[in-house]
Parts: structure tokens; sequence; C-alpha cells
């Protein structure tokens, strides 16, 4: 496996449709306002940065946590590293996944990836080296997701298509708990105590499993399709899931909450027959959501008013994942058309 460093590579390709609005112009810090007289809110080069060098659709990617990077992961089998700032220079490339990758995280330090894949293995590698550090690699089916705890040991929980949870110490070898379910499991997280796992799947619920048990203590069910991708928002309080029923719901997790959890239910994006696990997530504050697509838009719910503050152009396929910059008003997204977009809102 080796790190394929990508000097000469230029991540602003300009040729096509331009999308939305687009300048190169030079600049300085978030106070100036752009070339067409508008404040611009983020530090990025251009208000849209567009990022192209992977082969083939995207499925995943995510800011590190000091926000400066992103990393993607896509059906070419590669985990692409790129600079968030400047030209947004592609500046690594993680070589060893088999298959396509799925689903890729960074651990709270922002020093690992945890990436998931059809290879049947969940794979850690380290950012500073490039080199992958763990294989992680008892799955008998496609890892579908992962997720690492926020806090407390270095855990890892991997969902699969061979119907379990599998449960990772990083500092031992093999799974350190098996969580068997009776349906595939397509989404998993932890909760903030990471005492807890969150599994969803084809069966269309979400099972909230006890660690020291190692039993399912709470079954959340209001989706009427196969959950696709779920995360937990920042405070930990809620569960953002996007099912393929065409909704995003939020649920209560806090230990006292109603009887019926399922405080929120957003809509607007859609999946289609390709079936992608199409990813959700928080903004940092909690006040807005955001979703994958299969209709190529990216979109944006106020939490609060439940209504669509976003829906942006620009991709040429379904978009797979988008994500919120840790600290400026930035959204990332990735799609089947092999292309990342950074945008500020």
């Amino acid at each position: 496996m080796q790190v394929v460093p990508r000097e000469g590579d230029n991540a602003l390709s300009v040729s096509g449709p331009r999308p939305m609005e687009w300048s190169t112009v030079p600049y300085t810090g978030p106070q100036g306002p752009g070339p067409n007289g508008k404040q611009r809110t983020s530090s990025l080069e251009s208000p849209i940065m567009l990022l192209t060098g992977h082969q083939s659709a995207v499925y995943t990617m995510k800011f590190n946590p000091a926000g400066n990077v992103i990393a993607s992961g896509s059906h070419d089998r590669e985990i692409f590293l790129w600079y968030v700032h400047g030209e947004c220079k592609n500046f690594m490339v993680l070589k060893g996944h088999k298959n396509a990758v799925l689903d890729l995280h960074w651990t709270t330090d922002g020093y690992q990836i945890i990436s998931a894949s059809p290879d049947k293995t969940v794979r850690a590698w380290d950012i500073e080296t490039g080199k992958q550090i763990k294989k992680m690699a008892e799955h008998s089916s496609f890892v579908n997701s992962c997720c690492p705890s926020r806090r407390g040991p270095p855990l890892v929980v991997s969902g699969s298509d061979d119907g379990t949870a599998k449960l990772w110490d990083m500092r031992q070898r093999g799974a350190i708990q098996t969580f068997p379910d009776k349906y595939q499991i397509t989404a998993v997280s932890f909760s903030d105590a990471s005492d807890k796992i969150f599994t969803g799947g084809i069966d269309n619920d979400v099972k909230v499993w006890d660690l020291r048990k190692g039993e399912v203590t709470m079954k959340l069910e209001g989706h009427q399709d196969m959950i696709t991708g779920m995360q937990l928002s920042p405070d930990g309080s809620y569960l953002l899931t996007n099912g393929m029923d065409c909704k995003l719901c939020i649920w209560d997790m806090r230990p006292y909450a109603p009887q019926n959890r399922c405080v929120k239910v957003l809509e607007g994006h859609q999946h289609n027959f390709e079936k992608n696990l199409l990813k959700c997530s928080w903004s940092p504050d909690g006040s807005k959501v955001t979703a994958g697509s299969s209709d190529r838009m990216v979109y944006i719910w106020d939490t609060t008013s439940r209504r669509i503050l976003y829906k942006l152009p620009g991709h040429a396929g379904s978009v797979n994942e988008c994500v919120f910059h840790p600290t400026e008003p930035i959204v990332g997204s990735c799609s089947s058309d092999k292309q990342i977009y950074l945008g500020e809102i």
C-alpha cells in the first residue's frame, strides 16, 4: 500500500457547465466581499469549489475535526485526502480496500480514519503516514457502515449484510462483541456515552443495543422502508435517520423521552432504484440537517421549522452524502458523478 502524492493535480476543474456562481478571485478572509459584491462567509478560496480526481462514484466524505482536510471514499476503492483551503489539492491516497469504500469516519482526535467496504473489512488508517494500521476482517459479507465512539476507549462499531453489528476495540485483535440481527444492517452509530449502539437496516427499524447486556433494549419504529444512514446529534440527544421511504426522522434519545421518540419528520429529498445508502448529517450547532438525494440536489433543512432552507444544484448524479464543516458555514457533498463540491451557505 503506497501513498501517492498528487502534486500536479489541480482540483479546480472549470470545464463543462458551471454550477451556480463560480469565481477564482483571490480571497483573503471571511470579511471581504466576493467578486459580485456579495459578502463572503467562509475561508474557501471561492464560494464554490469543485474537487475532481476519483475514478468512480464517491459514496462518502467527511471533514476532519479541525476542518482543514476532507476524506472521501469511492467505488474506485480509494480514500482521497484533500485540503479544504487554497485549491483543494488532493494530497494523499489511501489504498488497500479490495472493493468500494461505502463509509468512512475520522476518529475524534483526527489522527485516524475508519472505513467500511463490501470487501467484508473495516480498516483503520494512520493519517500522518497514509498507512493502514488495522484490518478488521470478521464479517462474512459486505460491511455497509462503521462508526467510531466519541469518547472513552477507542471503540468502533460496524454493520454488515451478514446481519450482525460488531464492536471492535482498536487496541485488541478481533471483534470484542457481536450483535446478531435477523436482517442486513445498513447503518450504525454510537450513543454519546458510548454505552449503546444504534443499528438500522432493511427491516426499517432502529434498534438500540445495550453494550453491557448485549441485547436490544429499544426499537424505534417509524420508517416504512430501509434505513440508509444515521447520525447522532452533536449534543448526543437526538438521532437522525434517513430512509428509503424518503423521510428523515429525528428521534429523541434522551433517557426519559416520551414513548413515541420520533419528534420530527423532514421530507423533500428522493431515493430511487439505485438503492444507494444515502447518508445524513447534522450541522455543528444542531440547527440544520442535510441528506443525500437521488435527484442530484443537496438538501438542507431547518430542524426547528422543518423547512427546506437550501436545495442546491450542481451534481450530475445521485448525491450520496452531504456534510457540514465543523466551524464554518460550508457544506460538502459527494456524488455518483465522481465529484465533490464545497460551497459556502
